[in-house]
This record gives C-alpha cells, structure tokens and sequence, in this order.
C-alpha cells in the first residue's frame, strides 16, 4: 500500500504542538483511553520497545490477542517485515519528529495477518510512547477487488485483441471476396483483399463506398432489394450479379448481424465465369437438398442415359460404395435391377409417363449384399436440364441364403413368381418339384393314417427311401407316424 506523506504546514505544525503538549501533560495511558474513542487500536510503549498496555475498541480485533502482548517486545507481535518499520517509528517519535503513519502486520494463527495502520508519539514524562491504529483489512479487502478487477479487464482487453487479430487475419487470409456493410448509410465499413481484387479497386478506396455503387447500373436495383428483405425478414436468397462494368459476373450472399448497437450486413461475392447461366439456388431449396442428402431411404439422380450424377449417403451404404466418387458417372445398371431388364422396363416408363410409383426390384451392393426395394422416379421438368430422380424403399429382406440340401420348400404359387427373375430356372424347377413331393408325402401319410409302411408301398418307395424324404422335408418326427 502507497502511503502519501502529509506536508507540514504551518496551521499543521501548530495542530501537532497542541497534540504533542496535550500528550506531555497526560500519562500515557490516558492519552491511550482517550485516542481509543477515534482508533480501533492503542499501544502504550516503553522506552525500550515493548508494550506497556494494550487498548482495543474494535470488537473484530480480538483476534489479535493483543491483551497478551504486555511485557513483550512490540516487534516480537509483529511479522518481519514490520519490524524496522516499529524501530524507525520510535526512532522518529523520540527526536520528536512528526509523527507519520506506517502499515504494521500481526500475525494469527490459523488465520491472514491483520494490518493495522499505526502512528507513534510520545506520551507523558516517563518516557513512553502511543501508538494508535486503524484496522485495514476491510481496505485492504477493497483494494484486492480493485486488483482482480484490473486483472480481469486487463485479460478481457488481450483476449478482444487476440479476438480482433484473428478476426482481421481470417479476413485478409480469406479465398473469398468479403464486404462489411453499414445497414444505415449502405455504405462499405470494412473488406478485404479478394474483395477489393475482385471488384478492380485498393482497399482503402472502397472503404466508404456506397455498397450498390459496385454493380452494374442494371443490378443495383436487386441489390437494394436484398438489402430490403435481409433488414426486414432477416434472411434473403443468393442473386447473381454483374459488377460494373458487366465484365465480371459473381454471386451474392448476405447475412444481417448487430455490432456496436448497429445493424451491418456481411457480404460474400463468389465469382462465376463470364457469360455463365449463373444458377443459384434459393435458401429453402438448398434446404431441400441437405434434406435429400441426409435422408435415410437411398435417393439417387441420372442422366438419360442412366449414368448417376448424384446420390445420397444412404444409397451409397445400400450400394457398398465408399463415397459417391465411385458412383459419379456410373450405369445404374450396375446396382439395380434383375439382370438389365428391370432398368429398361423403369426408364421406358419414366420417359412414357413422367413418373413412375412403386416399382418392384432390388437392390445389389458392391459386395453381393441384395435387398427387395420399391422405386419411385420422376423425370425433370421440360426446359431444365434433362435428368431422372429415384427414391427407394427397401421392403421385406430376402431370406438369407442356407445350404442347398436345407432350404426351406415354397408353400405357394405366389411366393413362386416372385423369384422369377431373380434365381436361375433349374432351381426354380428343383423347388417346384421339391413342392409337389412333398404335397403328395404329406398327403399319402394322411390317407394312410401316418402308417410309414402302407405310405411307402403307395407311393412305389422302399421304406429307407421314404425315411430320408421326410428327414429331407423335416415331417419325419412330426406326426409320430406309425411303423406298420
């Protein structure tokens, strides 16, 4: 703590003589009782250093002990590094200097030191002195706030500057052309070096321009309209611009934000090539297509002839593809459809009607994974750019596949058809056979009332040959039939 010493006036000087013969004339412990009413603390002080007696008026110094200290030197209370402050004081109150105030620390166990503010003088004639003092903790208490407080603005104003150093490296650093408007004035606040490439002007020019004043004379009228909807609706859809002097076309991007209790518009141009159609899709449609690209069910876009052009996540996981590179650019055949006739049939339907629902296929992965899906296609509008889109939704999976010597037997003609295209001929006609032997097991055992024997003789089989049928088919335990 910075102690400021008190000049010594005359009108000062003659106080501290009144003071001083006040204090000849009384004993020091009075002087001591009387000071206590002003002070929170009062020493009396021999000649020698130590305490003579002890006056406490505030109540949250008891913890000091002090009433002990009498007999003991007034240093030994104190810390160490208060003790040359003690001597110098005495030292100065016995050449009768005027007295000055010094910050004394006691220590207490188990608790901070307490600072006491002390000023030393000398009392009656026996040579003593009075050290009276104020309690400083509660000031000592305010100054470490103000120190925090130091410290914590100090550390908000490194971390705002490192904030705006970043902020202004990012900007300059930046591929993409960058203006800072003032939605006020429309006037440019701030930009950086692509922008200022971009548009064929210095920084320092553009800074204080009039934002519409960029593009050509034909487009600044949108730009006002942007500028409109973005301050009314906060938000408004990217446009294609000329700049002036129409030799550079760009897109226009606008974000509405508040700084400094001011509303600004941040600009973001990105060149197209000259002469370019310049498609730009809207906010809600751009919406649309994170929506497809993140949707669960596989979603994928072709050309007309049939080679992908875009697909989603799922009908890349559906596919076994590892990114949708592999798929760019490939025949859909390759993944969809029963042997090339599927996709014929699709896409002869899709040119024909415009749309096709539910058609029944499947859906091969990369590394012979099939799944039955149902698709649903649509043919791009007339005048856009020519392209199909399919949605697929998987159905039923196949039952997996087991050893031919195990399969589970078809019970219906439908289930049948439906493998039609999708499992050679020979085994179809293996399953239908399969099919009718075991109608006419099953039947032959109900006619012969589970009798085995009597089963065999009317189907023309030996016994042996019957038994392996119904272990085949998996009937052989499960009526209990009879022997004989």
């Amino acid at each position: 703590m910075t102690l400021r010493r008190v000049s010594h006036t005359p009108q000062n000087s003659a106080a501290a003589a009144d003071i001083a013969g006040l204090l000849a004339r009384l004993e020091a412990a009075e002087a001591a009782l009387l000071f206590s009413a002003a002070v929170d603390i009062a020493l009396v002080i021999n000649a020698d250093g130590t305490v003579a007696e002890s006056v406490i008026t505030a109540g949250d110094m008891q913890g000091m002990q002090a009433a002990s200290w009498a007999g003991r030197a007034w240093s030994e209370v104190s810390t160490i590094e208060s003790q040359p402050k003690i001597e110098q004081m005495i030292q100065e109150a016995a050449l009768g200097l005027p007295p000055r105030w010094r910050q004394i620390n006691h220590p207490v166990s188990g608790a901070p030191d307490i600072p006491v503010r002390y000023s030393v003088m000398k009392a009656g004639a026996r040579g003593q002195f009075l050290a009276i003092g104020r309690d400083m903790r509660s000031l000592a208490a305010i100054q470490q706030r103000l120190l925090a407080a130091e410290q914590s603005i100090e550390q908000e104003y490194a971390r705002l500057r490192h904030a705006e150093t970043r902020y202004r490296l990012l900007m300059q650093v930046a591929s993409e052309a960058i203006v800072v408007v003032d939605a006020r004035t429309s006037r440019v606040m701030e930009t950086n070096a692509a922008a200022a490439t971009l548009v064929g002007k210095p920084m320092k020019r553009l800074i204080g321009m009039q934002f519409q004043s960029l593009f050509d004379g034909a487009d600044q009228q949108q730009v006002d309209q942007l500028m409109g909807s973005l301050k009314a609706t906060g938000r408004a859809d990217d446009v294609a611009l000329s700049l002036e002097g129409g030799q550079q076309q760009a897109v226009l991007s606008a974000t509405i934000f508040r700084q400094d209790s001011a509303t600004c518009y941040l600009m973001r141009l990105q060149p197209i090539a000259a002469g370019a159609s310049g498609i730009v899709i809207s906010r809600a449609q751009a919406g649309v297509m994170n929506v497809i690209r993140d949707m669960p069910e596989p979603f994928v876009v072709t050309d007309l002839d049939r080679r992908i052009l875009s697909a989603n996540a799922a009908f890349l996981d559906s596919a076994q593809l590892g990114s949708e590179e592999q798929a760019r650019g490939e025949p859909i055949d390759r993944w969809l459809g029963r042997a090339g006739v599927d996709v014929s049939v699709l896409f002869n339907s899709l040119a024909e009607k415009g749309a096709v629902r539910q058609f029944q296929t499947m859906l091969r992965g990369q590394f012979g994974a099939v799944e039955d899906v149902e698709v649903s296609g649509v043919a791009s509008p007339p005048g856009n750019p020519a392209c199909y889109g399919f949605s697929l939704r998987r159905t039923n999976r196949r039952a997996a596949e087991v050893d031919p010597n195990k399969r589970s037997l078809l019970r219906s003609v439908e289930e049948m058809t439906k493998l039609v295209g999708k499992v050679p001929l020979k085994d179809l006609v293996r399953e239908a056979t399969d099919i009718i032997e075991r109608l006419c097991i099953e039947a032959a055992l109900q006619l012969n009332d589970n009798n085995r024997a009597s089963t065999a003789d009317m189907l023309g089989l030996s016994r042996q040959s019957l038994y392996v049928k119904l272990h085949r088919y998996g009937i052989e335990d499960k009526d209990g039939g009879a022997e004989s």
